[in-house]
């Protein structure tokens, strides 16, 4: 079991802390002066096995592969191929991107010393990897099902394996990758050095790490900054009312000065959407996420990469290992999971020393999640409300007095420009002719969105639970779902579904009828007319599942009004539930609990 933390290393020049000559060359034609605190940190903690714990973008990768020269080099320049060998080191990471990032990187700081780099990842030919192995690997970079594969063709022989190193440990366990791990660590030989990298560390973590590695140290180089969290990121959070959390993202963007913004969503569902909305809006948009093949999310980076695309809509999965290091501003569109989760999504900006900003919007029903986060990632915030619609429109203005400035400074305008200046001063005050220029070229940008006022002062009683009664008053107007008892619906996972459709919040909604073959449910008046419209609209996620205004009051036959929550209480244990059969077939519609498939 790795020792407690030890003080890392004070930065100093690569050369003074042992690294190999080659490498410390490589690294200053880089324009690397000293190392960060991981590198450091590794350096300087002699032969062990090591569990450290890194942000990503701290420079581990540099850090492994001064570890890995060490291993391979010892004191000679360059590495010696008497006939082609089996690799002497592995690389195992969660991701295609970070396998091909960490063998580019690999590549370039091993580039004098003759040592063979190869990635080895899903989506590619396993014969080429077959082939590339045959000629001969010194450091064998890849994701767990591919260097698996490889092991169990034969392809792959881990006999002369010296180093083993799990980038992203925390991801790949996450991923559902310890069996593959499990198998590739006891197939490597026993004496080896094993060096695990991970952003946190989790129990999974220190499990693996008391099993597969041999006295080694912990290392954690953020020391001290555990209350304030990663320095070089700025995080913000914001409060939005239930509802306008799309709206809040879009004056962001509007505001935002970056050229490049990733934006997160917890499922592919919700990139697809998103992105769409983002389109609509004249963003600059691409998306990624599990499902899509890898040439396209090869050309969405490429399109971020090169301007074409000013946002990129990804899913956790999907965003791993992102070779992104000019990435200015990250963007939560839905609470994370967990504090591993924003961990990880935030640390795709404020890489390599550069700053970045960290953006969560959050609305007013996921307020205590979002804090409960915030107090388990150690992040000290303060609720400010989004940007609105007048700020958006004061940047617009700020922008456009300063593209006028920097076209004056630049030379000003075009000799035919100017002539048609002065035949319009001839005829027109100085004063308007610019105005009108001004309100053509403001109006060319699109407007911000309204926002409504949030509290930002948490109220009693401001969040009941899903559980809870609702008073609601007021009159109120039926709607219908096409969803009952055959289907085993209840209220408490009707009630967030309305929500979504209609873009409400528990305080619009009255009693909730569950029927044979649809539920009956009631909307405050006043909100019923925007109600109506976004139920209206396509449901990506459930197609099927249709909301309708009823025509007349409930059917006396449906079932009596219930509240969110278990009918009559919590049922005792084993019981079985008395809303009906359990049918089978269909899609689960969404939010709440897991309903069963409708036909």
């Amino acid at each position: 079991m790795p020792s407690s933390s030890v003080t890392p290393v004070p930065p100093s020049a690569f050369a003074e802390l042992g690294a190999h000559s080659a490498l410390a060359a490589a690294l200053s034609a880089r324009g690397y002066a000293a190392p960060t605190p991981v590198q450091a940190a590794v350096l300087g903690a002699g032969v062990h096995d090591l569990l450290v714990s890194s942000q990503t973008g701290s420079g581990k990768t540099v850090a492994f592969g001064l570890l890995i020269a060490r291993v391979l080099l010892g004191d000679e320049a360059r590495l010696r191929h008497a006939a082609p060998s089996q690799p002497r080191t592995l690389v195992i990471a969660p991701t295609r991107e970070l396998a091909a990032q960490v063998q580019r990187e690999l590549g370039w700081l091993f580039a004098d010393t003759g040592a063979r780099v190869v990635a080895f990842t899903g989506g590619t030919d396993l014969r080429l990897d077959s082939r590339a192995l045959k000629r001969g690997v010194d450091i064998a970079v890849g994701t767990p099902g591919r260097l698996v594969d490889l092991v169990e063709r034969k392809s792959l022989i881990l006999d002369a394996i010296e180093v083993v190193v799990l980038d992203e440990a925390d991801e790949m366990l996450d991923l559902g990758f310890r069996e593959s791990l499990e198998l590739l660590l006891e197939r490597a030989p026993k004496e080896r050095r094993t060096l695990l990298f991970s952003a946190t560390l989790p129990s999974g973590i220190r499990a693996l790490a008391a099993r597969y590695q041999t006295d080694a140290r912990s290392l954690d180089p953020r020391a001290g900054q555990a209350s304030t969290g990663h320095e070089d990121i700025q995080h913000v959070a914001h409060l939005c009312r239930n509802g306008e959390r799309k709206k809040a993202l879009v004056n962001v963007l509007r505001l935002a000065d970056e050229d490049r913004a990733l934006v997160f969503c917890r499922t592919r569902e919700d990139v697809s959407e998103l992105h769409r909305d983002l389109i609509a809006h004249g963003f600059r948009a691409a998306a990624i996420s599990g499902e899509r093949a890898q040439a396209e999310r090869t050309r969405a980076l490429d399109a971020l990469r090169d301007g074409r695309a000013k946002v990129l809509v990804a899913t956790n999965v999907a965003a791993r290992g992102l070779d992104l290091p000019d990435l200015g501003l990250v963007i939560h569109a839905d609470v994370p999971e967990n504090a591993e989760s924003l961990t990880h999504r935030s640390g795709r900006t404020g890489r390599a020393g550069k700053k970045g900003v960290n953006i969560l919007l959050v609305e007013e029903r996921e307020r205590k999640k979002a804090e409960r986060l915030f107090n388990e990632a150690r992040l000290r915030l303060r609720w400010t409300p989004p940007p609105g619609a007048n700020a958006v429109a004061e940047r617009d203005r700020q922008r456009v007095a300063e593209s006028i400035r920097a076209a004056l400074e630049g030379g000003g305008a075009s000799p035919a420009a100017n002539v048609l200046a002065e035949e319009l001063l001839a005829t027109q005050p100085a004063i308007a002719v610019v105005a009108a220029l001004l309100d053509r070229a403001l109006g060319e940008q699109s407007p911000g969105e309204e926002l409504g006022i949030v509290e930002l002062a948490p109220a009693r009683g401001e969040y009941p639970s899903a559980a809870g009664p609702r008073r609601v008053d007021g009159p109120m107007v039926q709607f219908t779902i096409n969803l009952g008892t055959r289907d085993r619906a209840q209220p408490n996972w009707i009630l967030p579904m309305v929500c979504r459709r209609g873009n409400v919040t528990k305080r619009e909604i009255g009693a909730i009828r569950v029927g044979p073959d649809r539920t009956w449910f009631e909307i405050l008046a006043s909100a019923a007319p925007a109600f109506a419209a976004a139920a209206a609209e396509p449901d990506l996620r459930n197609p099927q599942i249709s909301i309708q205004r009823a025509e007349g009051p409930a059917p006396a036959t449906s079932a009596p009004p219930r509240r969110p929550g278990r009918p009559g209480g919590p049922p005792r244990p084993g019981a079985r539930p008395t809303f009906g059969p359990r049918p089978t077939g269909g899609p689960r519609p969404a939010g709440g609990a897991k309903p069963p498939r409708r036909k």
